[in-house]
This record gives structure tokens, C-alpha cells and sequence, in this order.
């Protein structure tokens, strides 16, 4: 345990002389709006502790949620319990997050993170500019009727405009819309799966055969017909365009 001590003790020396000399870790300049600016070493220490943020950031401003939802309800209505596996479906959504989000993902970048890279903008300059694509994004496929829901329980009488929608209303409202329209797509899904676990039960009733599962016999018949149809690709493009995505 020590020998831990020891190495800790090593490690933070350079650094402790650094600060004795007044090595600038920590500095706010301020701006000639009136604003502070501050230094590179301390933004990247926000940046750093923002990373943990990141999968709620992916979850709560992308496509992700709804594509998510959608495919674990399409392996509920196929009768698949653990296929594909978890890691699968979250493969595949994050991708096809990738795929749909690559426009918005590449303005913000061209916007904002490479202008700020090269100094030519603030910190602060940089968040302003890069919030307004996913904002756009956003805004598209939000309900009014959430947005207004979450206004009313925020305590703000009206909206200006959509556009000014502050993104603390905004993105709990996407998070609805976007459970709401993955439960329509996941409830259209199910339909004809459920359909046909019906025909199965009434044959087998019929053939008095009720001592045997109607999932363990229609199960087979459902991959079957999944795999004609071309499902994956039909699931697939529908969430695609379910986003404007090509269109």
C-alpha cells in the first residue's frame, strides 16, 4: 500500500512545482462583451467531465430512443426472447443513429467545433452555434402539443416562436414525441405477428391440441414470414425515413 503512496507522490510533484512557478491552470479573462473566457486547461477539464454525459446525451438528443424501442419490440413480437442479443440491437441503433444523425453531426462540426478548434470562436460562441442543428432536429419531430405540456408545467405562459423553444422544455418533449411515435411503429409491427400466434391458437384448438404451446409452433412461421417480407430491411428503411432521411 505504500508503494502506492510513493507513486501518487511522484506522479503529482512536477505538477505541485509547476503551480509554486504560477503555472496558469485555472484563468477567466474577460471578454470585451462582458463575458469571461477561460483557459484552455480548464476547458478541457469541463470537456472531460462532460464525456460522462455522453450516453444520456445520445439517448435524450438523437434518434436512438426511438429506434431502440422499436427494435425490442419487433423481437417481442417475433416471439425471440434473447435474438438478436441485446448487444446486437444496441449495435444496430447506434449505427443507424450514426447514419441518420451524420448530417446534423457533420454541420455542427463544420459550425462549430472546427471554427473553435482553430480559435476562431469562443467556447461559449461554439455552444451557441452547435446547438442550433441538433435543435433544428429536434424541433422536427417534437410534438407542439409536448411542447406546450412541458411549458405550461415550467411555468411559461406562451412561446414567441418554436424556434425559441429553451432546450431544458425541448428535449424532454422530444423524448415523448419519440416514445410516442416508437410505440405507433412497434404497435403496426406487431400486428401481423399477432395475427398469425391467433390462426396458430385456433387450429391447434381445433385439432385439440391444447396441451401444446401455440408460441412454439408459430414461431417457426413468423421468422419465416419476417424473412420473405425482407423485414429487416423494410424495419430498417421505415425509421430511416421515419426521420426525413432521403426524403
Amino acid at each position: 500500500m505504500k508503494k502506492w503512496w510513493w507513486l501518487v507522490l511522484l506522479v503529482l510533484l512536477p505538477a505541485l512545482g509547476h503551480a509554486d512557478n504560477g503555472f496558469p491552470a485555472v484563468t477567466m479573462t474577460p471578454a470585451d462583451d462582458g463575458s469571461e473566457e477561460y483557459s484552455v486547461s480548464l476547458q478541457i477539464l469541463l470537456l472531460m467531465t462532460a464525456l460522462s454525459f455522453l450516453p444520456a446525451l445520445l439517448i435524450m438528443v438523437t434518434s436512438f430512443t426511438r429506434i431502440i424501442v422499436v427494435l425490442a419490440i419487433l423481437r417481442q413480437a417475433i416471439g425471440l426472447q434473447q435474438t438478436p442479443s441485446n448487444q446486437i440491437l444496441v449495435g444496430i441503433a447506434l449505427f443507424l443513429t450514426f447514419f441518420i444523425m451524420s448530417p446534423v453531426i457533420e454541420q455542427t462540426y463544420e459550425q462549430a467545433v472546427k471554427p473553435y478548434i482553430d480559435e476562431q470562436i469562443t467556447l461559449q460562441q461554439a455552444y451557441d452555434i452547435g446547438e442550433k442543428p441538433f435543435k433544428d432536429f429536434m424541433l422536427s419531430q417534437t410534438r407542439i402539443k409536448d411542447i406546450d405540456m412541458f411549458a405550461s408545467i415550467a411555468g411559461i405562459d406562451s412561446i414567441d416562436s418554436i424556434e425559441q423553444t429553451p432546450m431544458r422544455i425541448l428535449i424532454p418533449a422530444f423524448i415523448t414525441s419519440e416514445l410516442k411515435t416508437a410505440f405507433q411503429i412497434g404497435f403496426m409491427l406487431f400486428l401481423p405477428f399477432l395475427v398469425l400466434d391467433l390462426v396458430v391458437a385456433s387450429i391447434l384448438m381445433a385439432m385439440g391440441m391444447m396441451m401444446l404451446s401455440p408460441m412454439i409452433v408459430s414461431l417457426p412461421f413468423k421468422i419465416m414470414l419476417f424473412v420473405l417480407v425482407d423485414g429487416w430491411n423494410l424495419v430498417m428503411g421505415t425509421l430511416a425515413t421515419s426521420f426525413g432521411v432521403g426524403t
